[in-house]
């Protein structure tokens, strides 16, 4: 074929489509029913029915509304569930809000420091691009939440609710920006017309000021004490007067987050097995916890999964959901849609490929609640969701162990269930760990709205 396209190269693909005999019936389904429910698998349906030989009951799912606070969600999640079983409350939640309102504004503070740090760079520079491109957003990770609880705690939902700004965050976000880029580009300014420390930290603060005052409008003030006031499923009443959210956190929830770490699948050639990362320019707390992947093979991976399952604690999980899902049905299966049939093409891709070139990367954090295990193999998978109780099994999905081969990227565990090799390459590589660059994919689930 030459450089360019000709007739006679369009004739030869036109005659190419002829010659296919199934084209015609593919044409009719995929023109009137669009290519994912022209090329949808119904074996699926039946494959992936919601039974589970290892399931830990969570109640009603959360609902994140139009925000992109999926990790926030699955993260409290994971902390509420012990404690309504312990305090026997049904469908009680912890406030997501509350932990927004804090990583907005330790975001903030991160950008501006990240600004100031890279003042000596042009606008042009891809990492100074990428830092104004995205000053904050909704999105984060597992290791960015546990900072702002072990810095600000955590309360009770009904303690600071949601607002039309945390439920629907896009006019937030784009005031909050708007001003974070015109306030970072004053920054750089003032660094370059050589005004000293003193003077930038002193206007970085009434900028912090500024992002405080428009927080607190949009979201409410965070309480600073508070009356822990709640019947049980018993009927009985119980109040726990003048906590801090910090009382309550390590009161009533308790978790161990320190050991609780992030464990990544990554088979991609800059990232070999057992070894620990982080990615640049990922974070929200200066001089908080820093963002920490231990990298695992798959199989490894699930391991720990189901030994955390057994043991009745449920697991944090950041994936691809987008890819190979049916949001209604509450699907996730790489067998759900046959496009590959249906256009006669190979869509094949190692998981590796789909990482480095950008078809796939972490977009959804859930939470894992069971597995079904034939012969001690994993089949299919629990999700309990963030988007209510209309998706899927009144909010819960199913995924198969297939769809967690290819788009399961990164799962919490607690470090008392790796194996001694394991710990031991965490506890080495967890002081310096190796640094991936702020656009990684494995850094994108922190990069979304």
């Amino acid at each position: 074929m030459s450089q360019e396209i000709t007739r006679a190269d369009v004739d030869k693909f036109t005659q190419d489509l002829a010659n296919h005999p199934a084209a015609k019936v593919a044409s009719r389904a995929a023109q009137e029913n669009g290519i994912f429910k022209a090329s949808q698998a119904l074996q699926t349906k039946i494959d992936l029915n919601p039974t589970f030989s290892v399931e830990i009951d969570t109640g009603k799912p959360a609902d994140q509304k139009r925000s992109g606070r999926c990790w926030m969600f699955s993260a409290l999640n994971t902390m509420r569930h012990p404690l309504q079983k312990k305090y026997k409350l049904k469908d009680f939640e912890l406030s997501q809000n509350y932990t927004n309102f804090w990583d907005k504004f330790e975001k903030s503070n991160w950008f501006f420091e990240n600004v100031i740090n890279s003042a000596g760079k042009p606008l042009g520079d891809r990492k100074v691009a990428f830092l104004f491109a995205t000053p904050q957003q909704d999105g984060g990770q597992w290791d960015m939440l546990c900072g702002i609880i072990e810095k600000y705690g955590i309360v009770p939902k009904y303690v600071y609710p949601e607002t039309a700004n945390s439920n629907n965050s896009s006019a937030l976000n784009d005031t909050l920006n708007t001003l974070l880029r015109k306030d970072g580009l004053e920054l750089r300014q003032m660094i370059k017309d050589g005004k000293n420390q003193e003077a930038v930290e002193n206007r970085k603060e009434e900028m912090l000021n500024d992002v405080f005052r428009v927080l607190a409008i949009s979201l409410g003030v965070p309480p600073k004490k508070f009356d822990f006031e709640y019947k049980d499923d018993d009927g009985n009443y119980h109040r726990d007067a003048d906590l801090t959210p910090l009382d309550f956190y390590h009161k009533y929830v308790d978790l161990d987050l320190e050991n609780h770490i992030s464990t990544i699948n990554s088979p991609t050639d800059d990232k070999p097995y057992h070894k620990v990362f982080s990615v640049e320019y990922l974070g929200n707390i200066k001089g908080g916890r820093q963002v920490r992947h231990l990298n695992l093979k798959v199989d490894e991976m699930k391991q720990l999964v189901i030994k955390q399952l057994q043991a009745g604690e449920v697991v944090w999980f950041g994936s691809n959901v987008v890819k190979d899902s049916e949001r209604q049905a509450g699907l996730l299966d790489t067998a759900l849609y046959r496009r590959d049939e249906l256009f006669d093409v190979d869509l094949s891709m190692s998981k590796g490929d789909m990482l480095d070139s950008g078809e796939s990367m972490m977009d959804h954090a859930m939470v894992i609640t069971g597995v079904d295990l034939v012969d001690g193999k994993p089949t299919k998978w629990k999700i309990e969701n963030s988007w209510g109780e209309k998706p899927g099994f009144k909010g819960y999905f199913v995924m198969s162990d297939k769809w967690f081969d290819s788009f399961v990227y990164q799962a919490v565990i607690n470090k008392k269930y790796l194996p001694a090799d394991l710990q031991k390459a965490y506890d080495e590589g967890v002081q310096a760990p190796i640094q991936l660059l702020p656009w990684d994919p494995m850094g994108a689930l922190a990069f979304k709205y």
